[in-house]
């Protein structure tokens, strides 16, 4: 059976391989696609979907060798995608979105929106950190991590990197966590305006990963109504750290919404140690049905939304 992951970042984002690795590594896993959810950005999906053409092309024209272990080598599909932290009574709430319209110019100037709020956010942690005696700026975090969306991450890797602190956990610990003195938040959407953001692009939007928020189970039932009738078509309900229960919970909720589930690793590579593209932790399997069923949830939403087109 074919396996998909439908979450996964480059280094354009937090994670700490490019996007064209990440095709390599697809490939090496006998993924039939996956999809790059970067935080805020949509940088690195053309060289993904480069990749995995070039990828295509060599395995259509016979020069892919076949693998050692004897299973034929699979075609690979890059899925488009984002992921867009939102604000829910004061959570973090991620939302997902699945082969959005990324070269539209709507959604271009959307996503300048949230690179130019980023911005703002982090030079004011930089004042913050240098006024601790960290010698630290937005310049030369962008030196340090070229051409990617500065997160958090970022900015525990540098002071690691650099002696201000033992771990990257204590970077969030002791200076840029939720609670730490010089963690500074940014404007964010709502996760409604994400999933209609998310549909105008014709893009499958999915609430990720919501054992996560540690939201009561009313509080959750609650959002996920309001996202539903926003077009929310999905809920990951297949995630790396899920214990059984909370896949349970997730499958059921879709259930009762009339939500299609999804499915991703949340892969970063080095930024998460021990987690694995596909696998997760070892235990995470992604049939590629879970992708045909929201690839005809989006077809059906979008014959709504258009009507008088056929299916």
């Amino acid at each position: 059976m074919n396996i998909v992951d439908l979450h996964v970042h480059s280094n354009k984002s937090d994670g700490s391989l490019t996007p064209s690795q990440l095709v390599a590594l697809a490939v090496q896993k006998r993924l039939s696609a996956f999809a790059l959810t970067d935080h805020d950005t949509t940088e690195g999906i053309p060289e993904a979907i480069e990749a995995a053409n070039q990828y295509n092309q060599e395995l259509s024209a016979g020069h892919i060798p076949p693998p050692a272990h004897g299973q034929p080598a699979l075609p690979l599909e890059v899925i488009p995608g984002i992921e867009f932290s939102t604000e829910y009574k004061k959570k973090d709430i991620h939302i997902l979105g699945l082969f959005i319209d990324y070269e539209a110019p709507f959604f271009r100037q959307k996503i300048q929106d949230f690179v130019d709020s980023r911005t703002l956010r982090n030079q004011k942690m930089c004042a913050g950190l240098q006024e601790a005696g960290m010698d630290i700026s937005y310049q030369q975090l962008q030196d340090t991590f070229p051409g990617s969306v500065i997160t958090r991450g970022h900015y525990a890797k540098y002071l690691f990197s650099h002696g201000y602190v033992k771990s990257m956990a204590e970077a969030f610990e002791r200076y840029i966590g939720d609670h730490a003195k010089y963690f500074v938040p940014r404007e964010k959407v709502t996760p409604s305006q994400a999933v209609q953001l998310i549909r105008k692009a014709n893009g499958i939007p999915i609430l990720a990963h919501p054992p996560l928020y540690r939201m009561s189970d009313e509080n959750l039932d609650a959002l996920v109504k309001t996202l539903a009738g926003d077009g929310l078509l999905g809920i990951e309900a297949i995630y790396s750290s899920y214990q059984p229960s909370d896949e349970r919970h997730m499958r059921s909720l879709a259930k009762k919404y009339g939500l299609c589930i999804s499915g991703g690793s949340d892969f970063h590579g080095s930024t998460k140690p021990g987690l694995e593209l596909a696998t997760g932790y070892g235990r995470l399997f992604i049939p590629e049905e879970v992708l045909t069923h929201l690839k005809t949830a989006l077809r059906w939403a979008n014959q709504k939304e258009k009507p008088g087109e056929k299916l």
